[in-house]
């Protein structure tokens, strides 16, 4: 059962930066997919970014360009840089992991707490 451990968050004004890790621990093997989610008061909860295991990333349309995620496989952490931030980014964001490629959908088997993002 793979543990994930979000971390990062935290208020900051229109216009700056965050930068979320995720830890990932509980596994074997480096075959992990994750990914970042995003969840608003009132809404669904959204695929935000996603990376493979060959280091292509894929982006939900309203970061692209602002957001970058990255993963480092000797320390099974997942990171989201995220620049220019706006009040729309505000946010529970969550960790994902899955053993395939599930990229933005919400099918992953394992996800984290979530770290809070808020953005005035």
């Amino acid at each position: 059962h793979v543990q994930l451990v979000e971390s990062g968050g935290g208020t900051v004004q229109a216009g700056g930066s965050l930068r979320l890790s995720c830890v990932a621990s509980g596994f074997a093997g480096s075959n992990l997919y994750m990914a970042w989610f995003r969840q608003a008061p009132g809404k669904e909860r959204e695929g935000v970014a996603a990376i493979d295991n060959a280091g292509s990333a894929t982006y939900t349309y309203a970061v692209q360009g602002r957001f970058t995620i990255s993963k480092d496989n000797a320390e099974n952490t997942l990171y989201l840089q995220m620049n220019n931030l706006k009040p729309e980014d505000t946010a529970m964001y969550y960790c994902a992991a899955d053993f395939f490629n599930l990229q933005l959908s919400r099918q992953y088997s394992s996800w984290g707490r979530g770290t809070q993002v808020t953005v005035s």
